[in-house]
């Protein structure tokens, strides 16, 4: 069996094998495993900044909707103070128009009142001036019984024609 395994041989392969598994972790191994070390290292760093990053705006992102609902709570305030004016301005316009129209109302009342005051006052002395012309008519004429009538007769239809 000694011819099928060298052993010389073997035992330099295997030299050769830990010399190289020597210089390669020497040179190769420890700088690649070092940059790899530091590029996990960059990765976490950044993977942590990320998170940082995501809790800093997550933290502002409820800042900001706190302030976006007392605005709004804010705006919804000012605009039920808003309609509440608006509603007590309208009752005040309401109630002095319906004095304005009172007043109006009483004035047109009175006038009226004064106009026919003013109407009768007319009515009469046409109707006092009638009478008296139909009693000088009487007057100055000596009447038997159908001109006293037709007389008469002429003194309605004169007041039935002023009213």
């Amino acid at each position: 069996m000694q011819g099928l395994i060298d052993i010389p041989q073997v035992l330099t392969h295997l030299l050769a094998f830990v010399l190289m598994v020597w210089v390669l972790a020497r040179f190769a191994w420890k700088p690649l495993l070092a940059s790899l070390e530091a590029r996990r290292t960059a990765i976490a760093g950044e993977f942590a900044e990320a998170e940082r990053r995501q809790a800093a705006a997550d933290e502002l992102k409820a800042r900001h909707e706190l302030e976006l609902r007392g605005i709004e709570a804010h705006a919804l305030q000012r605009l039920a103070e808003a309609v509440a004016e608006g509603q007590k301005v309208a009752g005040e316009i309401r109630h002095q128009a319906t004095v304005e129209a009172q007043h109006r109302l009483e004035r047109a009342q009175d006038d009226i009142a004064r106009e026919r005051e003013k109407a009768k006052e007319l009515l009469k002395e046409q109707t006092v001036s009638l009478a008296i012309h139909a009693a000088e008519k009487i007057l100055r004429t000596r009447l038997d019984d159908p001109q006293q009538r037709r007389l008469a007769g002429e003194f309605i239809d004169e007041v039935r024609d002023l009213k």
